[in-house]
């Protein structure tokens, strides 16, 4: 059978198909909870966040998206984004094993059209400067997100 919608993969190839439908169901499920999400948001470490999702009250938590064993077991950067977040979730596809993944961190089974938190993150408040700075970011990346809908364009012409 067919699909009927398939993510739009980013331009650069770096996620696999199980990946992107897995970030489409997580942030389906953030939505439902009353977050904003953005993908691929810029830290201050330097890495990138695949999902940083807000809420009305300003917590940030950060998704880390896992497609498979070896994505989990060869990527350890994910302990540098305590740092950035309220809390972390790490979200799998159904396939994967649940049993190898950190118990001091949220679990999220999600799939192309939604998603299930298996395991609620604990909270661990970041510094008030920190928190700033991420709200920062979040908000400019939104934002020119945005603005690259509205004017496609400006993104061909390295504008962002």
């Amino acid at each position: 059978m067919p699909r009927l919608i398939e993510p739009a993969a980013p331009y650069d190839g770096r996620q696999s198909e199980t990946a992107l439908f897995v970030a489409r169901g997580t942030r389906r499920l953030l939505r439902r909870l009353n977050f904003s999400s953005v993908t691929e948001l810029p830290l201050l470490s330097g890495r990138r966040a695949d999902i940083a999702a807000l809420a009305s009250d300003g917590a940030v938590l950060i998704v880390e998206i896992k497609s498979s064993i070896a994505d989990f077991r060869t990527d350890a950067k994910w302990r540098d984004y305590r740092a950035h977040c309220d809390r972390l979730y790490f979200a799998i596809p159904e396939t994967m094993p649940v049993e190898i993944m950190p118990a001091d961190a949220g679990l999220i089974v999600a799939d192309a059209y939604g998603a299930e938190i298996l395991r609620e993150a604990p909270e661990h408040r970041m510094a008030p400067a920190t928190r700033r700075a991420v709200l920062i970011r979040f908000a400019q990346a939104a934002a020119q997100r945005l603005h690259g809908l509205s004017d496609p364009e400006a993104m061909a012409i390295g504008v962002f």
